[in-house]
């Protein structure tokens, strides 16, 4: 329970945010996240002390918990032979290009860094990790949330000790929180998934995927999640980092007809269509397990940027736009708790 609090949480959006729009968030009420997978120790250390600074009680620490894969040379060969065109036209070595991953799950160095700031929430996307990062995590009374989008997910994550679980529908945007299966047969709606995990799990369940607006808020709420959590009706905000070249995709018709693909990361991840999607198609089998697939495509994204071109960017995206709104994220967070009942 977050006594005082808004049950609206704002979506840990690696890429696009830093503590700014965590803090903005919880200042009006709600509860801002902060993710954590792609910060170095320095950077986050850095973020953990501007959200100290900002006095705010209550935040989320969002962590990734995959196992890292083994490297396999031989399917990185063919990846990167895959886009040896596109590394053509960019005049771009392959060979200089780094290999390894490019998000890190949370390990003993990250416990060691958070436990002396005490974080309230500490949630976590792939299941959850070691019973003894849990366990240190609520010596100090935090809360663990960890995200399910299937009832077996869920279970899991309650008997194995998250304190809440993110019913995250296959209309959310980024990445999939899928660490059961990767069969996308077994993704539910979220509407749903809330109302599944209902009679499955007794933590509460907060919603996620395609809700950017109050009646949205309201008809999850119905449904009966504890709280909601938003990520794309925070993406045009003020305080968001999000690129130009997003914040353009964003307001332009593409969005709505947003898909599922693997190719930026190796993880399976909702965003709007763009050129590698469309030519490679969105989901492909020569990519690399998640998140090895990253470093490949990431001197393609820069240079096509460079250029104002958003034909290799992560365009992560949910299904539903009509909520962002050119705010600040204290006042968005105040219009979508409209929705509460």
């Amino acid at each position: 329970k977050l006594p005082g609090h808004l049950p609206i949480i704002q979506a840990p959006m690696a890429g696009v945010q830093g503590s700014a729009l965590t803090i903005a968030v919880s200042t009006a009420g709600g509860v801002g996240s902060l993710p954590c997978a792609m910060l170095s120790s320095g950077m986050l250390a850095q973020e953990l002390e501007t959200i100290k600074a900002s006095g705010i009680a209550t935040y989320t620490l969002n962590f990734f918990s995959h196992q890292p894969p083994q490297a396999d040379e031989r399917q990185e060969a063919r990846w990167r032979n895959a886009l040896t065109r596109y590394f053509m036209e960019y005049e771009l070595d392959p060979a200089n290009i780094p290999r390894g991953p490019s998000r890190t799950p949370f390990s003993d160095e990250s416990l060691a860094l958070i436990a002396a700031y005490k974080p309230p929430i500490v949630s976590f996307h792939f299941g959850l990790p070691t019973s003894a990062h849990l366990e240190a995590i609520k010596s100090w009374n935090g809360q663990v949330w960890s995200s399910a989008t299937t009832v077996d997910e869920a279970l899991w994550l309650a008997d194995h000790g998250a304190d809440a679980v993110i019913a995250q529908g296959i209309e959310a945007g980024g990445h999939r929180g899928m660490f059961l299966s990767r069969d996308l047969s077994t993704q539910l709606e979220t509407l749903d998934l809330v109302a599944a995990l209902q009679t499955a799990v007794s933590v509460p369940v907060i919603a996620a995927g395609g809700i950017s607006n109050p009646e949205q808020v309201r008809a999850a709420m119905d449904a009966g999640a504890h709280a909601i959590q938003l990520g794309t009706a925070y993406l045009l905000c003020k305080e968001a980092k999000t690129s130009r070249i997003h914040r353009k995709m964003l307001r332009s018709p593409r969005s709505s007809n947003t898909q599922l693909t693997n190719l930026f990361s190796g993880g399976i991840a909702r965003g709007i269509p763009n050129r590698v999607m469309e030519e490679m198609g969105p989901i492909s089998d020569v990519a690399p397990e998640f998140p090895l697939a990253s470093s490949a495509l990431a001197p393609l994204r820069a240079a096509a940027e460079a250029q104002g071109k958003e034909d290799f960017s992560p365009l992560w995206c949910g299904t539903d736009t009509t909520g962002c709104r050119e705010v600040g994220a204290g006042e968005q967070t105040l219009w979508l708790a409209q929705g509460v009942r």
